[in-house]
């Protein structure tokens, strides 16, 4: 069994996606960003950049500790060479998929990441930040047309479908609230309705969708919980919290 801890967002829906389409036995754990469980010490412990998502393999016992993974991307490729799926093991098929997704995890997630804050939060924020969401809005942008050029050649980021579409999808699903038209991508576009379609990345994409919000009707503690964050507070927060 598979513990996930989890929020449903983009990087938790890669590891909900990923562990439906491999039909690995897991149980989802909800981490409340709101309410700082990702700076509780039992939390910090298996994830100390106080992120989600996080797994913890019972079935892997390690000098008598379940294994446990943080950041998507490991994670991913953890599951890959555990299932023997979506993750090639030969040259060059391998390195294809991990150009695709470190190219996410370094690029299209942190810039989608950006718009995703100045479109649903900074507005909570006093002070103008037209430049800012503006500069991630044309990154997040181009991006998509390095996606499109891409995938003009192949079905798929890599080739085959692999954890590198996995990761990349749910950084597209977004596309409407980040005032995108979609469809002058044409092949993120045939892309984006082919994964879709797929039951296990529905299933994936539903896991906790109860406790979506997307910045509405956040409370002031929340913000301040999940924004206003540096080296100092968040180590008063894990003492608070012992």
């Amino acid at each position: 069994m598979i513990d996930l801890y989890y929020a449903p967002t983009p990087n938790g829906w890669k590891i909900s996606i990923m562990l439906e389409e491999c039909s690995l036995d897991y149980k989802v754990i909800p981490v409340n960003l709101g309410k700082g469980d990702q700076f509780k010490p039992e939390f910090l412990k298996i994830s100390p950049n106080n992120r989600m998502p996080v797994i913890v393999d019972h079935g892997n016992v390690i000098d008598g500790e379940s294994l446990s993974i943080f950041e998507s991307g490991a994670i991913l490729m953890y599951l890959g060479e555990k299932s023997g799926k979506f993750f090639p093991q030969n040259s060059p098929e391998k390195e294809k998929v991990l150009e695709w997704l470190f190219w996410q995890v370094g690029g299209l997630g942190p810039m989608a990441g950006q718009v995703s804050h100045f479109v649903n939060y900074a507005p909570n924020f006093p002070g103008d930040h037209s430049y800012s969401e503006k500069r991630y809005k044309n990154e997040y942008d181009r991006l998509l047309g390095v996606m499109d050029k891409v995938l003009d050649g192949r079905q798929f980021l890599a080739g085959d479908y692999s954890i590198a579409d996995m990761a990349s999808f749910p950084w597209i699903t977004a596309y409407k609230r980040y005032e995108v038209d979609l469809d002058q991508f044409r092949n993120v576009r045939r892309w984006f309705d082919e994964i879709k379609t797929r039951p296990a990345v529905r299933r994936g994409m539903d896991v906790g969708k109860e406790n979506r919000n997307f910045g509405k009707g956040i409370t002031k503690d929340a913000l301040k919980t999940m924004f206003s964050q540096d080296s100092k507070s968040i180590s008063q927060m894990a003492k608070e919290k012992e």
